[in-house]
């Protein structure tokens, strides 16, 4: 098959490329999610996708969505963030652009284009774990995108770290471990730090302004590599919350390689060490057994768009 488009649809962006099948992007657009319905982001996709197709020949598109794909790779169940509820998307998407259509949960995408062309490339059991707002993933057995029976597996986040008494989540749980390890948790203690001991966040508050609503993750980032005492220790309890995550899935799905990717990511090894040393601290039956290795993920944040438009081209 020749040229792709990869659609990766986002809570606040939609992001369109045109990938060969080496899995190169060699054009890429994006606008702002617009809000109200789901027919104006429909609106927003199809129109990127059509404005790409004036500058190139495409022969299919896949699609990344925030959330529940069913079974048929067209059908979004439900997003979070967005007002998708039982939205046949690939049928309608194809009924617009006339062209095939694949759509496919946003992180299993990601772990699909790490596994073919990026950080993981060349292994066949492959955890890819997303550290944004929330935790995503995706995970690749023997080489095939593990789906489950419905589509939904995966949803790896809110996977239960607390057992008794733990914070609440957006899904209706408490004690998912995206309540820990995300974006989302990072900033939450980084700011309740910034209030509660300022002379320990001096740096962290400079970065803000002053205010601890202002704190991101950004800054945390920045302060703990300027030393800050605060945004150190809440990037290592944090890194702790993800490896004692990974060692968990790790006892479960044996893989060669887990790959950290997300915006948190952006910390390099500010974030990958310390996950990796938790990781091996938690880790079953350790010092008996093989360990995964622990990298950062290389395709970062065109993951979406070239996983999406990989699986597109492959037989359903």
């Amino acid at each position: 098959m020749g040229l792709v488009i990869g659609v990766d649809i986002g809570g606040t962006k939609v992001a369109a490329g045109v990938v060969d099948d080496d899995g190169t992007m060699i054009d890429k657009m994006r606008c702002d999610t617009p809000a109200a319905t789901g027919e104006t982001v429909n609106d927003a996709i199809a129109d990127l996708v059509w404005e790409l197709r004036e500058r190139h020949e495409v022969e299919a598109v896949g699609m990344g969505a925030p959330g529940f794909v069913a079974s048929d790779r067209s059908t979004v169940l439900f997003t979070p963030n967005l007002p998708w509820r039982a939205e046949p998307l690939g049928e309608a998407m194809s009924e617009r652009l006339k062209l095939p259509v694949l759509v496919e949960n946003d992180a299993n995408c990601a772990a699909w284009a790490e596994a073919r062309y990026g950080a993981a490339r060349g292994e066949r059991n492959v955890v890819v774990v997303t550290i944004g707002t929330g935790i995503g993933g995706g995970v690749i057995v023997d080489g095939q995108l593990l789906r489950g029976q419905f589509g939904i597996a995966t949803e790896i986040g809110h996977m239960n770290v607390v057992i008794e008494g733990g914070l609440r989540c957006g899904c209706g749980s408490k004690g998912c471990w995206e309540q820990y390890g995300s974006g989302s948790a990072l900033v939450r203690d980084a700011q309740d730090f910034a209030r509660i001991s300022p002379s320990l966040a001096l740096r962290m508050l400079d970065l803000a302004g002053g205010d601890p609503e202002k704190i991101t993750g950004p800054v945390v980032t920045q302060a703990a590599r300027d030393s800050d005492p605060a945004a150190v220790e809440i990037f290592r309890e944090t890194a702790r919350s993800i490896g004692f995550g990974i060692a968990k899935l790790a006892a479960i799905l044996d893989p060669a390689v887990f790959v950290i990717g997300g915006g948190v990511a952006d910390a390099g090894e500010l974030l990958r060490d310390p996950v990796e040393l938790a990781y091996i601290e938690r880790l079953t039956g350790r010092g008996q057994r093989p360990t995964a290795r622990v990298v950062l993920a290389k395709l970062r944040g065109d993951a979406g768009i070239v996983g999406a438009a990989d699986l597109a081209r492959l037989p359903r």
